[in-house]
């Protein structure tokens, strides 16, 4: 009897489907901070670690990082940091995690080099490991062993993965497209793909940032016919081309354009400098000799021998072309007859930043194109049908982008043959727990992001953004009072202190008003003898913003200050 009971529970355990744990920790319900960890028993592998950039209403905040708490915690269990590509939203919070948990780097060679900038800026190149992989390569990280898949995106040396679990396959794409003619390199391999979709795929992670837009994303090259036939269409004008830092195709293609149509080329913006070094020194862009200028070097050419590439493309406030359009910048101005290219599409919530610099331009004088100057690094619909059609996963969960990208992708994948209850759209901070036999949300780990405020990391919270939004609406008011030590009787005071709230020599009355409130508030108190400062101080509150609303229909932030003599 008692041997059939374990024969029983040994068969029972043998039947049961190892289950691996996917954790999205940043990169769902929004575009940016993509970072995800795999766990398996005593094993953790994190893939990328990027940053995301502020929203509107975090005011005064640089960028915003993932929080990595539940990483700390089980810091035993983590093995590695796999990174796909050098883009910010994959790489950008790396020197502040590695602060925090120190881990190894694998990644590609034009990868690890701009990780490798970063690094040294925070100090931290002598201590964390890092290994450069070569795609087709594969590395062990625990019970886990990870495959570098060659991809085609906006900017060269791109991977996807295939990471091999005890539970079985896991194909993650990074952000991809399928570009048939890509700038450098060669194509991404379809081939290694189909041949897992033939071994069986358990799940497929792919980017959904362009699941909403229908057929292919056009070649890189596509844009490098534009900026031919601009180059031939403007012979007589300087020309200055705004796009991202990490774009190094886009960047070659300028040279290319440049160097056929006898141009000297200046590169502007401390970022893009730093990015196009790097790729020049590990050999992934190609610059003719005596093709670059320093900045200096531009009064020594006339301007229709010059192209000037710079970063600003999205209106960021201090980038290059921002400083050039305000009249701002120590060695570039705008002059009549200029040619401004955008080649970039605005990223949400830019827009208007985007408009304002067009509009800065144009008034002095400088022609603005930005029509077909740019194409997208994502795949569309129906490269992601391809990938879905290669692997054939048992699973599909959408990553990189915002609910209704996932929304999208979720549907395309059933449309791709995925069984309905198998695709799973997750949240930031939610574990799945995926097996050959089921898929379920078994529980969540903090995944807030954390705020970076100057050399602040972290030390802005909800709390104190809720009182920047506050004041930057509202304005101040301060209340100063002075208490004799021991009686608590008004010494001097009240004086009464406005900022970005009214104008004070222009309503007078108004402050009188509020010092007569204060004055009753304070006799109130003194009266009925409540010696706290911290009821003194909400009487003193509560009734002036009583009074300024009734009298104003404004709130703003009121600061009562007590001390004594």
């Amino acid at each position: 009897m008692n041997t059939n009971k374990s024969e029983l529970k040994r068969k029972e355990k043998k039947e049961k489907a190892p289950s691996v744990k996917i954790i999205p920790l940043g990169g769902l319900d929004q575009i940016g901070m993509n970072i995800t960890a795999i766990e398996y028993e005593d094993t953790i592998i994190v893939i990328d670690c990027g940053l995301a950039f502020p929203e509107e209403d975090m005011l005064g905040i640089d960028l915003v990082i993932p929080d990595v708490t539940y990483l700390k915690d089980n810091i035993d269990k983590v093995k590695g940091l796999v990174v796909t590509h050098g883009h910010e939203d994959h790489i950008g919070a790396i020197p502040y995690v590695e602060k925090e948990i120190n881990i190894p780097i694998y990644t590609t060679k034009l990868t690890m080099g701009l990780i490798e900038n970063k690094l040294r800026e925070h100090n931290l190149l002598h201590t964390v490991k890092r290994k450069v992989v070569k795609h087709g390569q594969t590395i062990n990280l625990g019970c886990f062993r990870v495959e570098f898949i060659r991809s085609n995106h906006s900017i060269a040396d791109s991977s996807g993965l295939a990471i091999y679990t005890p539970a079985g396959v896991l194909v993650h794409t990074g952000d991809f497209k399928v570009d048939f003619t890509p700038v450098f390199g060669e194509t991404i391999d379809l081939q290694r793909y189909a041949e897992l979709g033939k071994k069986g795929v358990l799940a497929l992670m792919a980017d959904s940032t362009n699941a909403e837009r229908p057929g292919f994303t056009p070649s890189e090259k596509k844009v490098g016919r534009t900026f031919d036939t601009l180059f031939a269409e403007h012979k007589n004008n300087r020309l200055i081309i705004a796009t991202f830092a990490s774009n190094v195709d886009r960047v070659q293609q300028i040279i290319n354009s440049a160097d056929k149509y006898g141009r000297k080329v200046v590169i502007e913006g401390r970022s893009m400098v730093n990015v196009i070094n790097t790729a020049s020194e590990l050999g992934f862009i190609q610059i003719p000799d005596n093709t670059l200028i320093s900045i200096e070097q531009m009064k020594s050419y006339p301007d229709e021998k010059l192209v000037l590439i710079t970063t600003g493309s999205q209106g960021e406030n201090m980038a290059a072309l921002s400083r050039i359009a305000a009249n701002i910048h120590a060695q570039v101005s705008i002059k009549p007859g200029d040619t401004v290219i955008l080649s970039s599409s605005p990223i949400p919530g830019n827009e208007k930043a985007i408009n304002k610099i067009i509009n800065e331009l144009e008034m002095k004088g400088a022609e603005v194109i930005f029509q077909d100057t740019h194409v997208s690094g994502h795949a569309c619909q129906e490269e992601l049908k391809l990938i879905y059609a290669l692997t054939k996963p048992q699973y599909a969960i959408p990553v990189h982008g915002e609910y209704r990208h996932l929304k999208r992708h979720s549907e395309l994948a059933m449309e791709m043959g995925v069984a309905k209850d198998h695709v799973v759209i997750l949240s930031n901070g939610k574990v799945l727990e995926l097996s050959k036999e089921s898929a379920r949300v078994t529980g969540s780990v903090t995944s807030q992001g954390i705020l970076v405020d100057g050399l602040g990391v972290g030390d802005v919270g909800n709390i104190v953004l809720r009182d920047r939004q506050h004041l930057s609406q509202n304005g101040l008011i301060i209340v100063v009072v002075t208490l004799e030590k021991h009686s608590n009787m008004l010494v001097a005071g009240p004086d009464i202190v406005s900022r970005g709230f009214v104008y004070v020599r222009e309503s007078e009355n108004l402050m009188e008003e509020c010092h007569d409130v204060v004055d009753e508030a304070l006799g109130r108190c003194i009266d009925n003898n409540i010696t706290d400062w911290g009821k003194i101080k909400t009487a003193i509150k509560d009734d002036l913003g009583g009074f300024l609303w009734r009298r104003t229909k404004r709130n703003p932030m009121i600061l009562p200050i007590i001390t004594e003599v």
